[in-house]
């Protein structure tokens, strides 16, 4: 199996079946990604679109031996903050963090539900560059390095963010989400 670089690659060379795989592995990270920050799939869906389509216009400057992650994501943080400018504000509720937008379909498992709500209403109360770090690090896993390259920022801003958005979302889920 290729690894994400080689089918960018591939891609880049005229290879249009390696942009097919690209998506087919990408897309519903990048989805997951961006769900959690936006009110609605369709919003998220169109702007894993947005992504793929800015990859293609931009697959040209993808700098061989870079990570294609890292550059996917910057791209589509920065579709986020353009769609939220146009929007002048911020999403309203995020998607359930599984993937379902009904917590009621989680038979048997309320509390998990319960707990991803309860982290959706945090993670929306936080300052949007304190949730986008924590989404890449904490749910997405990435290393702070990396996020520091998607974001723009330096390392230690990024670690400086996570910190304080940790900080708050603990606050915040110590906190009665009725108040």
């Amino acid at each position: 199996m290729r690894s994400e670089e080689e089918l960018m690659a591939a891609y880049v060379a005229g290879d249009r079946s390696a942009f097919d795989e690209l998506f087919q592995r990408l897309a519903p990270i990048l989805l997951r990604v961006l769900a959690r920050q936006l009110p609605n799939r369709e919003e998220a869906n169109d702007l894993v679109q947005q992504t793929f389509l800015q990859l293609h216009r931009s697959r040209h400057d993808f700098r061989a031996g870079a990570r294609l992650r890292p550059w996917l994501f910057t791209i589509a943080i920065n579709l986020k903050r353009e769609h939220f400018r146009r929007m002048k504000r911020r999403p309203e509720a995020p998607l359930e963090l599984d993937g379902r937008s009904d917590p009621a379909a989680v038979k048997g498992d309320q509390n998990r539900a319960d707990a991803q709500h309860t982290l959706g209403w945090a993670m929306q109360r936080i300052p949007s560059d304190q949730a986008e770090v924590i989404t890449l690090h904490w749910f997405e896993g990435l290393p702070f390095p990396e996020v520091a390259e998607v974001v723009g920022a330096s390392l230690s801003a990024v670690k400086v963010r996570a910190h304080r958005g940790y900080q708050a979302l603990r606050t915040l889920l110590e906190s009665d989400p009725a108040d």
